[in-house]
């Protein structure tokens, strides 16, 4: 039954991340097929990366028929109605912060189960929740997000450190600790954007310097 849920829980992370990745390709005015693409690739991409990296293969999102046809029914959905979905950016907002954490924790669950050490578990709980959003900005030649949002990937990786810690509580049930970092993940994003709390960031002196340093 906690596997069930757990999986239910993967099939929305994977729907909203699916939406986020609809709607980039449709802000980049993209044909029915490439929003489909975009899509799936913020939808399933993290989890691919993930599972080629650590040894998974085949690759779980190729397994189960219902991660990738849940992205292309997303895609589809926001493709016809994509003008309708600008009135719900931040109920997307929110259900994003969800996903991401919920992605956080199923991926440093997954690294444990693969017997990774403790850097290695965080990063596949990182790679699986910003890995797809890392391939979607690549694909549409912009800087990842990951790297200039709001406590994006930074809430991600705190989230791997508490599953680190959690893992040593052999007591608590799997479910809890999955549950545990989804939250603590979910409002740590949540609130960096309530609040407008970003890390600090890169500058030079003046535009020369940047141009030399390019």
């Amino acid at each position: 039954m906690t596997n069930l849920i757990i999986h239910y829980f993967d099939l929305f992370g994977t729907a909203v991340f699916a939406v986020t990745g609809a709607l980039c390709g449709v802000r980049h005015k993209l044909d029915l097929l490439g929003v489909v693409v975009f899509g799936c690739t913020v939808g399933v991409g993290g989890g691919i990366l993930r599972d080629a990296i650590i040894g998974a293969v085949p690759v779980a999102a190729l397994k189960d028929k219902s991660y990738l046809l849940i992205c292309i029914i997303s895609a589809l959905t926001v493709f016809f109605i994509a003008r309708k979905l600008s009135n719900l950016s931040k109920v997307i907002a929110i259900c994003d912060a969800v996903g991401l954490g919920v992605f956080t924790a199923i991926g440093a669950a997954k690294g444990a189960v693969y017997e990774l050490n403790t850097i290695g578990i965080i990063l596949c709980g990182v790679l699986t929740a910003v890995g797809g959003g890392i391939l979607r900005d690549v694909m549409s030649k912009s800087i990842p997000v990951v790297l200039t949002s709001d406590f994006y990937a930074t809430a991600s990786l705190l989230g791997g450190g508490l599953f680190c810690i959690l893992a040593g509580f052999t007591e608590l049930a799997d479910f809890t600790k999955f549950l545990t970092v989804s939250i603590f993940v979910t409002s740590i994003r949540l609130g960096a954007m309530y609040l407008k709390l970003r890390l600090p960031v890169a500058r030079c002196a003046d535009n020369d310097s940047a141009e030399r340093i390019q």
